[in-house]
């Protein structure tokens, strides 16, 4: 993995750490080249959730990572997380509903099968938005059985969708259900921020940076800005970072900055020229 970083100060750096500049971190999410990313969860407690965001007016799948709580199985908790709670990013979204009943159950063969009530289904979606959901819960079943040594990553991964048992619903009005189905790599977002989460507050010092692209060889320019005592964003910092190529790491990009006690924004997108496309955004402090 490479990092490259250019820092810009367009605002005061008063309380800043004296040496903001990004330092290389090795590591990142593990990647099945099969499936499309299959992160692998920083803490047993915690479950994989995909939503869906818009970037440039596209609808794309992002990943959180929620606590877990309960007696059910890690890809229960996650789909049941996925249609029953909101995400951490206001910029993100789900269309699916609460649903009555949800099981789920795993064969040797890497076959996730789900089982839900169709009151799960209870949203007015166009053909696009459709297959996006069915996605989404594909996404989130396959990370949460990959990241909980439920499945092998390193093969490939399908998912059956039941509904109250029986196999031909119509997902949405859309999307026919009940036979084997892998991810869509196209609906992935393009580069998401991965550390910090949304809304977490970090203490002061260094802090590390996670995130990944779906094209290694583009570079992706990142902003943090800083919040004033009157509630303006300023740029803070700036820099590039260039995803990793190396096999397995699939597009994973790291880096620390040290940041003092505040309000900030990162945002990440991919470089085209001089121009920035597809981006994420994420809000947090440091105390």
């Amino acid at each position: 993995m490479a990092l490259t970083g250019c820092i810009a100060d367009s605002g005061p750096r008063t309380g800043a750490s004296p040496n903001p500049t990004p330092t290389v971190a090795a590591g990142g999410p593990t990647v099945s080249a099969s499936n499309a990313p299959l992160e692998t969860t920083p803490a047993s407690n915690r479950v994989p959730v995909y939503w869906i965001g818009r970037s440039d007016g596209k609808a794309y799948l992002y990943r959180e990572f929620r606590e877990s709580s309960g007696q059910e199985n890690p890809v229960t908790i996650a789909l049941r997380t996925m249609m029953s709670q909101k995400p951490l990013d206001p910029d993100y979204f789900t269309p699916w509903q609460e649903p009555e009943s949800l099981a789920t159950s795993v064969s040797g063969k890497n076959v996730i099968t789900v089982d839900v009530s169709k009151g799960a289904f209870n949203s007015n979606l166009d053909a696009d938005m459709a297959q996006r959901a069915v996605q989404q819960l594909v996404y989130t079943a396959s990370a949460a059985a990959a990241s909980s040594g439920l499945i092998d990553s390193g093969q490939q991964i399908q998912v059956v969708i039941l509904v109250d048992g029986h196999t031909g619903f119509e997902a949405f009005g859309h999307v026919q259900l009940g036979e084997p189905m892998a991810r869509d790599v196209s609906l992935v977002a393009p580069v998401w921020i991965i550390d910090p989460q949304e809304g977490v507050s970090l203490p002061a010092g260094a802090v590390k940076i996670n995130g990944r692209s779906v094209a290694p060889s583009v570079p992706v320019r990142w902003q943090i800005l800083r919040e004033d005592g009157n509630g303006e964003k300023n740029v803070f910092l700036n820099g590039q970072a260039l995803p990793s190529t190396e096999a397995g790491q699939g597009g994973a990009f790291s880096f620390t900055v040290g940041l003092a006690s505040g309000k900030y924004v990162l945002r990440m997108g991919m470089l085209e020229g001089e121009s920035e496309r597809e981006s994420d955004t994420r809000t947090f402090s440091v105390r």
